[in-house]
């Protein structure tokens, strides 16, 4: 690798880009009405009132391929919350997306009630393994809210209790990375053990209904990819504001030298946990919503190879742009998704060629090349003049 070209190494921090948000605007305003409108009327309409056999009709599994990838989008946005914004590499955030995801998954599983195969009140895999009664951290699992408040607040607290012991102890940098990667290793080898009460290897599955409409129904399945879009939007606007906020002047400040804000009499503890929290309470969320969606979850989603493959999405876009994770994201879940059908046995080479590609060309992302080709151009247009 040739030191001298620094296309071949990722940017550092003073590389990144430091944000500047304003307000949105005429224009800004405009574009997110739009997407608005697209992901929670226009979508929703091309699937259900448009005839399949028309051009615009768009199928129900492309809706449900669509409403997955958009939760990997707010897994993404999160991941760069804490990373792009904050020089905080984790590799863990796969942990707090499947925490929602099982909280939500609790609520359907009950939902099912007696219309799974052994018909009882508990649920398939119990009855399996010979439980007699649900475990206290079930109850009141039968109630929406309830599954949603789980949704937030056992990623957030996890990360709170977490993030405290770690930020104080100034662990920080490839020490950290490895902590969280440990983190969810644990976790995940505690989920596959059948005794702790949350269907071990197999996870849940076989949902019925959600708050009592069929969830396998294509108004449901159509509900769900709008509010989805609406739930990306509105973090979306919220890691905007945050980021151009004093709040986030201060994360890039600790990204790029702590020392320097210790001096100024602010503390990073403080700063770096409330960041932490709220991105592992967005990836919460995220998983509440993907697990009506794809119709499982296990303990599978929490391998130190997910969270790995978030911080690559990340990458790919670009770090501490605002739309970057979006774009990563959406480029390496569609790829894996047209690969795995076009090329069944070749598509993790593909896919490798993919991230090879963008640290060695695109130490910046997609939307860094982007910016570049924009400014050349505009240079070349003002030299022309």
């Amino acid at each position: 690798m040739n030191a001298a070209n620094p296309a071949v190494h990722p940017p550092s921090a003073a590389q990144l880009p430091v944000p500047g948000h304003g307000p949105l605007g005429p224009r800004g305003m405009a574009a997110v009405l739009v997407a608005l409108f697209v992901l929670v009327v226009l979508v929703p309409v091309l699937n259900l009132a448009v005839p399949a056999d028309s051009a615009l009709h768009l199928s129900a599994s492309t809706v449900a391929l669509a409403g997955k990838i958009m939760c990997y989008m707010m897994v993404a946005l999160a991941m760069n919350l804490i990373w792009g914004y904050t020089g905080i590499l984790s590799l863990g955030h796969g942990l707090f997306f499947a925490l929602g995801g099982y909280a939500m998954g609790m609520y359907l599983m009950r939902s099912i009630g007696r219309e799974g195969v052994y018909q009882s009140d508990l649920p398939d895999f119990m009855v399996f393994l010979d439980w007699k009664e649900l475990p206290w951290y079930w109850s009141f699992t039968e109630h929406f809210w309830y599954a949603a408040l789980l949704a937030v607040l056992v990623p957030g607290v996890l990360a709170l209790v977490f993030g405290f012991f770690a930020f104080r102890s100034r662990i920080k940098g490839v020490y950290f990375s490895i902590i969280t990667q440990a983190l969810t290793l644990a976790a995940m080898l505690l989920f596959f053990r059948n005794e702790t009460g949350f269907g071990g290897n197999n996870g849940f599955t076989d949902f019925k209904r959600i708050l009592g409409f069929s969830i396998t129904a294509p108004e449901t399945r159509a509900t769900l990819f709008a509010i989805s879009g609406a739930v990306l939007i509105a973090m979306l606007l919220f890691v905007r504001w945050l980021t151009g906020s004093k709040f986030g002047r201060i994360l890039t400040a600790i990204r790029d030298a702590e020392p320097r804000v210790m001096f100024c009499g602010y503390q990073p503890l403080y700063y770096k946990l409330t960041v932490w929290t709220i991105s592992a309470v967005m990836c919460g969320i995220a998983g509440a919503l993907y697990v009506p969606q794809v119709g499982i979850i296990n303990p599978g989603e929490m391998s130190p190879a997910n969270s790995i493959e978030i911080a690559v999405w990340v990458a790919l876009g670009g770090r501490a742009t605002l739309l970057g994770p979006l774009f990563g994201a959406g480029i390496v879940n569609g790829a894996k998704s047209w690969f795995t059908q076009a090329f069944p046995d070749m598509w993790l080479f593909f896919l490798g060629a993919l991230f090879i590609v963008a640290t060695l060309w695109l130490p910046n992302g997609v939307v860094g090349l982007w910016q570049q080709l924009r400014s050349k151009w505009q240079a070349n247009k003002e030299d022309a003049a």
